[in-house]
């Protein structure tokens, strides 16, 4: 894979020619900006900014001046390769708040495992109603140790308006949901978005995030997808680079909050 050309192209693709993530949702160009802007159960904030040290600032402040105005706190989500350099440092004296850093990790399906085995009395489960919606989050919550109070919306928003870009699977023991994962299509993009795959405390560290990556490799594959995305922690990066994902930058959310 070349790297560089597989990071031009989902800046150009994911970013820069970003569309909705999700139904009532809208993408916006203000200039060297592009944003989205949603509902209360949607993600608020700057999908790609293309700024140079003199406009950055100014930049800044209006897209603070956009989202206040409408009430909305909202996410700055930067690369480690956008410009200028000092972007993280001109957010910071903007208000905003720096979160964890995550690696941009991206694989060609082609060169993934797809079959991965599940730990005795473990299956895998699609999403596709309300119930199987509380199952992920509770998943989600036990996993992450804490609770998101926006995703069962935004989750449900999907299965009830546009259903067809989301696929959602659960891993349960028996009644118990143990980790759950999803899957983002961004259609004639040939990137598929892996979120989530967090496991419980008791069930990690037995193969269930490598299971929950090849199903839904399969899945990307069937549909003719190219690549797989993942903003990937501390704890999932080394999972994913023995699965065969390239590190291609660093994202850093910065949170605005009016």
């Amino acid at each position: 894979m070349d790297r560089d050309h597989v990071l031009a192209v989902f800046d150009q693709r994911i970013r820069r020619d970003a569309r909705p993530d999700g139904p009532d949702v809208r993408v916006e160009r203000d200039g060297a900006v592009v944003r989205q802007v949603g509902g209360e159960h949607a993600w608020n904030g700057i999908v790609w900014s293309g700024l140079d040290e003199a406009g950055a600032d100014a930049a800044i402040a209006a897209q603070v001046a956009h989202f206040t105005g409408l009430g909305l706190e909202f996410e700055w989500k930067t690369y480690s390769h956008d410009r200028p350099a000092d972007l993280g440092r001109r957010l910071l004296a903007a208000g905003f708040t720096a979160e964890p850093d995550e690696a941009l990790m991206i694989a060609r399906i082609a060169d993934l495992p797809t079959d991965a085995a599940l730990p005795e009395g473990v299956r895998l489960e699609p999403v596709t109603d309300e119930a199987g919606v509380d199952l992920m989050v509770a998943a989600h919550d036990l996993a992450f140790g804490a609770a998101s109070p926006t995703l069962r919306g935004r989750l449900l928003d999907h299965l009830r308006h546009d259903s067809e870009t989301l696929l959602m699977v659960v891993a349960m023991a028996g009644d118990q949901p143990v980790s759950a994962a999803r899957t983002e299509l961004t259609p004639g993009t040939g990137f598929a978005g892996l979120w989530g795959g967090g496991t419980v405390p008791g069930w990690r560290g037995r193969g269930i995030y490598r299971a929950l990556v090849a199903h839904r490799a399969r899945q990307a594959a069937a549909l003719g997808y190219e690549y797989l995305q993942v903003d990937a922690s501390d704890q999932s990066r080394p999972i994913l680079e023995r699965l065969g994902f390239a590190r291609l930058s660093t994202t850093t959310p910065y949170v605005y909050q009016p």
